[in-house]
């Protein structure tokens, strides 16, 4: 259960948030994360979901914080309600799990192609964030094929420990990126958008959770959604339909997963190697 201390700080800057006095009747742990732990508490003014981890990095938190409220200001797709933060928790607004029902998909594709209109003179952010436990630096950019292979795939080749064929064979792929990627504005990305980074609010209403927000080439998300065996076909529809994708988009998704392929290996070990190597296979033989 969560340290007594922290459980001390969550009740004060809480009760300051909601500018009253919190009682904590109850707590239980909520299972899917991989870095953090969870929990819903149950207090004197409802439900609210905490997130905390005594060995977080010192800014993590708030640069959750900061992304989620990057894209709740946008007004184009939902975000629970952020409450307060500290260097090793954050409290949000509790969203009971619900199944998506059939009209769910096709307004998640529509609002997320809304948030991707969202654009900006460079890509990257005006501050640094976190993938998963990994720094995400996102020095800015006018260029998203520089931008991509210096501040997503060479950063996570720099701190893991590969072979001198494997980075051989990503420095020849370099010099295909050029003349891959279509001319696309800065889009605002969620940055981790995988199936348990979003809620289904009452079956029908979705949810972002968990960001790693940058300005960048769109395709990121659409592919990092089909890395773990994708989201309902009516996503994809909807989404099209209202912000169509370039020609050549599903030959690139593999491309674009290359990046959370490389956090995976850094953060979970070599499982994921081989889906890497066979990615570079295919582009450089």
């Amino acid at each position: 259960m969560i340290p007594s201390e922290i459980k001390r700080r969550i009740i004060t800057q809480l009760g300051n948030a909601l500018n009253t006095t919190i009682t904590v009747n109850g707590e239980s742990s909520i299972v899917g994360g991989c870095i953090n732990n969870a929990i819903k508490i149950n207090t004197n003014k409802g439900d609210f979901f905490v997130k905390w981890n005594t060995n977080s990095k010192a800014n993590m938190f708030q640069s959750e914080y900061n992304g989620l409220k990057v894209l709740k200001d946008t007004n184009t797709i939902r975000i629970p309600n952020v409450l307060c933060f500290d260097d090793d928790f954050l409290i949000l607004e509790f969203i009971p799990p619900s199944n998506p029902n059939n009209a769910f998909w096709e307004v998640f594709g529509q609002k997320l192609a809304l948030m991707h209109k969202q654009t900006h003179s460079k890509f990257g952010l005006d501050f640094d964030n976190y993938i998963g436990s990994l720094c995400q630096d996102n020095t800015q950019n006018k260029n998203w094929t520089e931008f991509f292979i210096q501040n997503r795939l060479q950063a996570q080749l720099s701190i893991g420990n590969f072979s001198g064929t494997l980075l051989s064979d990503f420095d020849k792929l370099f010099q295909k990126l050029p003349n891959l990627f279509p001319n696309e504005k800065p889009a605002l990305l969620h940055g981790d958008l995988w199936s348990g980074n979003f809620l289904a609010k009452n079956g029908d209403t979705p949810m972002l959770i968990d960001p790693a927000i940058y300005y960048g080439n769109r395709e990121m998300d659409i592919a990092m959604s089909k890395l773990f065996g994708g989201f309902n076909s009516d996503f994809y529809f909807a989404y099209n339909e209202s912000h169509p994708l370039e020609n050549g988009w599903e030959e690139r998704i593999q491309i674009c997963n290359l990046y959370p392929l490389l956090v995976h290996v850094n953060l979970f070990g070599g499982a994921y190697i081989n889906q890497v190597k066979n990615i570079l296979s295919y582009y450089v033989g």
